[in-house]
């Protein structure tokens, strides 16, 4: 089975395998990764981080399980620039260090295994988890908790000032919004990275996961500029368009269709 193809299946189990799809994902860019393996080898992190926790009921071992992993050595990639093996999970494993969403993964996986209630919550700018019915969240980069003024801090250091707490940022998030997120933060590493090749695997992966936004069609049109596609490039360009609601930036839009050489169609 393909990549592709392995990771749809995961994502449309019932639950969601949530995991393996993202190892899935990885092999998308490397064919020497393999999910099944790594699933065997995570049994051993499963076992080490198990036997560091300390005897409490499983509702509280959100918390010791995140620092458990952070005293193993998995913390966040602070490398300038970023570079995709931050998001790329088979490397996230290898070398302990990625992105808060890859750490994210990687705990809410050995919290499924050891029976401890975890869920993700895709705050912007840093993913982050929670244990439900808590009044706090917890940074999956070292376990810190953070409650409602140290999530308007992180927004604001994210964003900007003007950038206001809402509910909907801490909602929790499902499987498919951890991986389209996923997805789109390798797309923005490999582009950041000059690789528009490995970057267009994963725009693809956005978009036919669905509801896609204008950014979505956006960030791909501008990868079939860079590889002088100018037929795709129209087709997302059109698509943003059908999906863009500012009155300024659909006149952009226009005017850059409008630049564009006509449809060419080979018999």
């Amino acid at each position: 089975m393909k990549p592709r193809h392995a990771f749809f299946a995961c994502l449309h189990r019932s639950p969601p395998a949530l995991f393996e799809a993202a190892l899935w994902m990885a092999a998308e860019h490397d064919p020497e990764v393999k999910p099944e393996a790594l699933l065997e080898q995570f049994n051993d992190l499963q076992q080490r981080v198990s036997a560091g926790l300390p005897m409490l009921p499983v509702s509280e071992l959100g918390q010791p399980l995140l620092r458990r992993l952070n005293d193993m050595g998995y913390q966040q990639d602070e490398a300038t620039p970023l570079r995709p093996q931050a998001a790329l999970l088979n490397r996230v494993l290898e070398r302990r260090r990625g992105q808060p969403l890859t750490l994210g993964l990687i705990a809410l996986e050995l919290a499924r295994r050891l029976e401890i209630p975890l869920v993700g919550v895709n705050f912007p700018g840093h993913f982050l988890l929670r244990v439900p019915g808590a009044d706090h969240l917890l940074d999956p980069c070292g376990g810190r908790r953070l409650y409602p003024n140290d999530c308007r801090d992180l927004l604001q250091r994210q964003y900007g000032p003007h950038l206001p707490l809402k509910a909907e940022h801490v909602l929790t998030s499902d499987p498919f919004q951890m991986l389209q997120r996923l997805s789109r933060n390798l797309r923005q590493l490999y582009l950041a990275n000059d690789d528009s090749i490995n970057a267009l695997i994963d725009a693809e992966r956005v978009l036919e996961m669905g509801n896609a936004s204008t950014a979505d069609y956006l960030a791909r049109a501008s990868l079939y500029q860079r590889l002088d596609c100018p037929n795709a490039e129209r087709f997302d360009l059109e698509h943003a368009l059908l999906l863009c609601d500012d009155p300024i930036q659909r006149i952009r839009l226009t005017e850059r269709l409008g630049h564009l050489p006509p449809n060419s169609i080979v018999h």
